[in-house]
């Protein structure tokens, strides 16, 4: 039903959010969110890496991108830059980004849950 920018996109955005979210925060809370955050720049990283570009320079300038307030910068892999992705057309459904997000999260509880770390409630 709802669409979003392709690209690593909405995966760069919602991690520069947490970041910013995670600097209000302090102790554990803050450095979980912050792993969190970092954890979703996997994807725009892997990205990069299967298009053949040099995927640290990539994720800066995706980073760069989106702190100057473009929601829809992500990665055009046929010219090797980032682009924005909503003028290439370059979309995906919002149910492919929650989706994969909902099930790597209940995965890591699951393990922490297995591994004795986290205390269910």
């Amino acid at each position: 039903r709802f669409l979003v920018a392709g690209g690593g996109a909405p995966e760069v955005e919602v991690s520069l959010r947490l970041k910013e979210f995670a600097l209000g925060l302090t102790g554990m809370d803050s450095y979980c969110i912050k792993a969190y955050a970092e954890a979703l720049e996997t994807i725009p990283y892997t990205l990069a890496e299967n298009a053949g570009m040099k995927p640290i320079d990539v994720v800066t300038e995706l980073r760069k991108e989106h702190s100057e307030g473009k929601h829809g910068a992500g990665i055009n892999v046929k010219k090797n830059i980032v682009s924005d992705m909503y003028d290439l057309d370059v979309l995906q459904p919002l149910l492919v980004s929650t989706s994969a997000i909902n099930l790597a999260t209940e995965t890591v509880c699951m393990i922490l849950k297995v591994d004795d770390l986290v205390v269910v409630q």
